[in-house]
C-alpha cells in the first residue's frame, strides 16, 4: 500500500508533511478540513506514508457482507451503540464506546472529522474532544491542504481544563488549512 500511495502523490503532486509524535501509541487524530470525498482517499494515504496505523469508526450495522472485507482492510472499526453498559440501562454513546476502544487496547489512532459531514455544517461537534478527555490521550492534528498540496500531520493538543481554551489552539491552526471546498469550511 505504501508504493500505491507514493505513486499516487508522485502522480497528483501532493507532499506529506510532519510526522506522528513518538512514544504515543494512543491518540485522537483529527482529520480536517473534511469537505470532498477525496479526503478520504489523500488521509489515508498520507497515513501508510507516514506509518501511521490510523483506524475509524463506523456503526455496527454498516458492516455487512462484502463492504465489511474493504472496511476491514482499510483499518474500520465496528462501534455497537445498541449495546447497554455494564450495570446501567442506557445505551453507550459514541464518545463511551470509542473510549472503552482505547482501554481495550494498548495501541490505538482513531481518525475523527470533526464536522461530522462534508457539507458545511455551522460548528465542529466536541465529541473528539470528549473522547480524548476522558480516554486520557492526545488529539493530533491531521490536516489536507488544497492549497498546498500537503498531507500530514501538525502539532499536538493534551486536553486540559478548558474546552474553550484547547479549541481556540486547535481552530487557530485548522484556520490556516485550505479545504478542497473551503466554503464549506467552519473555521
Amino acid at each position: 500500500m505504501k508504493l500505491i500511495a507514493q505513486f499516487c502523490f508522485w502522480l497528483t503532486g501532493w507532499k506529506k508533511v510532519g510526522k506522528y509524535p513518538e512514544n504515543t501509541p494512543k491518540a485522537v487524530m483529527i482529520a480536517a478540513p473534511h469537505t470532498s470525498n477525496w479526503d478520504f482517499f489523500y488521509a489515508r494515504a498520507a497515513f501508510f506514508l507516514l506509518g501511521i496505523p490510523v483506524r475509524t469508526t463506523i456503526k455496527k450495522e454498516a458492516m455487512f457482507f462484502p463492504m465489511n472485507l474493504l472496511l476491514k482492510f482499510f483499518g474500520v472499526i465496528p462501534i455497537d451503540r445498541k449495546k447497554k453498559e455494564a450495570g446501567l440501562s442506557r445505551k453507550s454513546n459514541m464518545v463511551d464506546a470509542m473510549v472503552q476502544l482505547f482501554e481495550d487496547r494498548k495501541e490505538l489512532v482513531i481518525m475523527i472529522t470533526p464536522e461530522g459531514t462534508r457539507n458545511y455544517a455551522p460548528r465542529w461537534k466536541t465529541g473528539f474532544y470528549h473522547v480524548a478527555k476522558k480516554a486520557r490521550v492526545p488529539i493530533v492534528l491531521g490536516y489536507l491542504d488544497y492549497q498546498k498540496k500537503h498531507a500530514g500531520v501538525g502539532p499536538t493538543v493534551y486536553p486540559g481544563d478548558n474546552i474553550e481554551d484547547d479549541m481556540e489552539t486547535i481552530m487557530n491552526f485548522y484556520r490556516q488549512v485550505t479545504g478542497k471546498y473551503p466554503e464549506q469550511g467552519v473555521i
